[in-house]
């Protein structure tokens, strides 16, 4: 269960202010951020449905990585359109619906140590707690070279792209290597890279980056994948952080 550091779990009513997709079968949700509530970059929420009109076995309960900054009004999450009972309600909820949030959770928020290089790698929906990051980043002028390895099948899979190319001119310490897999299967052009986040990729972009700390976000067989590459590589699990979503 989510929890206030300081003062216990805390449950928020809200309502949904608006939603719009941001890749092919991937919406992004609006909430009002309720009076009071602070969060870190990289945290978390649950969203719980007060009225579906229609659940599964997992209930009316799901947890969000945030994708919107501290600094903003709103809380935005976003997620995969699969083809469940919890996402077809919030797909199709009227806008102003009132749903509780508790939280938030989780401790995937940047390290305080500029000195160290911060290395982002992420598939699909993982990049929402490093939107959250990088936008904090760039709004605070932090000082930490960041590096985010983004990984999607095409670019038309790619949730935030467009933003996150644009953020690198707000934030010169931060560098995007956006990678697809599947290009066979696209129908956009693509000049960046391809295939699989591997350690050659790696080597090429990170070579700027001192003692980094590396945060893997995704789902969990990427993640895991990812971790045994860098351990591999002799990073020790000291320096790396996860966070793996599931489907629902």
């Amino acid at each position: 269960m989510p929890t206030n550091e300081q003062s216990g779990p805390m449950k928020h009513l809200t309502r949904l202010k608006d939603r719009f997709p941001v890749a092919e079968r991937t919406m992004a949700f609006r909430f009002e951020k309720p009076a009071g509530f602070t969060f870190r970059a990289g945290q978390w929420i649950d969203i719980t449905l007060l009225h579906p009109s229609e659940t599964d076995a997992k209930g009316n309960v799901r947890g969000f990585s945030i994708a919107s900054a501290p600094h903003e009004d709103h809380l935005l999450v976003a997620t995969r359109l699969r083809d469940t009972a919890f996402k077809r309600e919030l797909a199709k909820m009227p806008l102003n619906s009132e749903v509780q949030i508790e939280g938030p959770g989780g401790s995937l928020t940047l390290h305080n140590s500029s000195a160290r290089a911060a290395i982002f790698l992420a598939g699909g929906i993982g990049v929402t707690p490093i939107r959250s990051i990088l936008l904090r980043a760039a709004k605070e002028k932090l000082p930490h070279r960041i590096v985010f390895f983004y990984a999607n099948r095409r670019p038309e899979d790619a949730a935030f792209l467009e933003e996150l190319t644009r953020l690198q001119r707000e934030n010169p310490n931060y560098t995007l290597i956006a990678t697809m897999t599947q290009m066979d299967k696209s129908h956009s052009p693509w000049t960046g890279e391809t295939g699989h986040i591997d350690q050659a990729m790696l080597s090429k972009y990170s070579l700027t980056a001192k003692s980094p700390i590396y945060y893997l976000v995704g789902p969990l067989g990427m993640v895991s994948a990812m971790h045994a590459l860098l351990n591999r590589i002799g990073v020790n699990d000291d320096d790396i952080r996860t966070e793996d979503f599931g489907s629902y």
